[in-house]
C-alpha cells in the first residue's frame, strides 16, 4: 500500500485526506533538486537560441502535461512577452489521426518514435514524461533520439525506471510505485515553473 492509499484509509473525510495529500505533495516536490531545474532551464534556453524543437511525449495524464507544455511554453510565452524568438515546443500527443494510424499499422509502442523519424532534426531534444520511467513507447523514442546524438530530458517518478539511465537531464519526483497523482501533479508544476520563469525573464 503506497502513501496515498494509506492516507485515504486513515482519513475519516475527504477534507482530512486532502490535507494529507497536500502535505505529501509538498514532500515529493521538495525531492526535485534545484540544480536539475537550472539544467532544465538551460536546455530550453539553448534550444530557443538555436531554433531547435523540443518534442514532448507522455501517456495518459502525462499526455495532457505534454499538451499543456506545448501551449504554455510555446504560444502563451509568445503572447505574453511578444518575443521575436519563441520556443519551438511540439507535443507528440496531439495528432489523433497520426497516433491511431501508427498504433493500428505498426503498434502502439511506435507512436512517438515514428513521428520523430518525420520531424526530428539535429539539435532537437525530447522531453520524455513517464511516472514509471518504463513506458515502452517513451523508452523507444528516447533511445532513438540518443542514437541520433540528441538530448533527452526525463520528467520521472517512482524509482526513475529505464529512462533514468537514458536521460541527460533528470527531473525526478521521488515517490512510491503507483503514486501517479502526486507525480503527475509535480510534473505539471514543473511546466508552470518554466512558463512563469520565461514569461518573467523575456518581458
Amino acid at each position: 500500500m503506497n502513501n496515498i492509499d494509506k492516507a485515504c484509509m486513515a482519513s475519516n473525510s475527504a477534507g482530512v485526506f486532502a490535507q494529507g495529500y497536500f502535505t505529501y505533495l509538498k514532500q515529493v516536490l521538495d525531492s526535485i533538486s534545484p540544480e536539475s531545474i537550472d539544467q532544465l532551464v538551460a536546455e530550453f534556453e539553448a534550444a530557443r537560441a538555436a531554433g531547435s524543437t523540443i518534442f514532448v511525449a507522455g501517456n495518459g495524464g502525462s499526455a495532457t502535461t505534454a499538451t499543456s507544455m506545448a501551449n504554455d511554453i510555446g504560444f502563451d510565452i509568445l503572447k505574453k512577452t511578444d518575443t521575436d524568438k519563441p520556443f519551438r515546443v511540439m507535443a507528440l500527443t496531439d495528432n489523433g489521426s497520426v497516433i491511431t494510424a501508427i498504433a493500428n499499422d505498426v503498434g502502439y509502442e511506435n507512436i512517438f518514435i515514428n513521428q520523430l523519424k518525420i520531424h526530428y532534426r539535429p539539435g532537437d531534444k525530447l522531453l520524455a514524461i513517464s511516472a514509471s520511467g518504463n513506458s515502452p513507447n517513451i523508452v523507444a523514442a528516447a533511445e532513438w533520439v540518443k542514437q541520433q546524438g540528441g538530448k533527452v530530458i526525463g520528467f520521472l517518478g517512482f524509482s526513475g525506471g529505464k529512462l533514468k539511465e537514458i536521460s541527460d537531464i533528470i527531473l525526478h519526483v521521488k515517490s512510491e510505485p503507483g503514486e501517479y497523482g502526486p507525480v503527475e501533479d509535480a510534473h505539471l508544476v514543473l511546466n508552470h515553473i518554466l512558463a512563469h520563469w520565461f514569461q518573467c525573464k523575456l518581458k
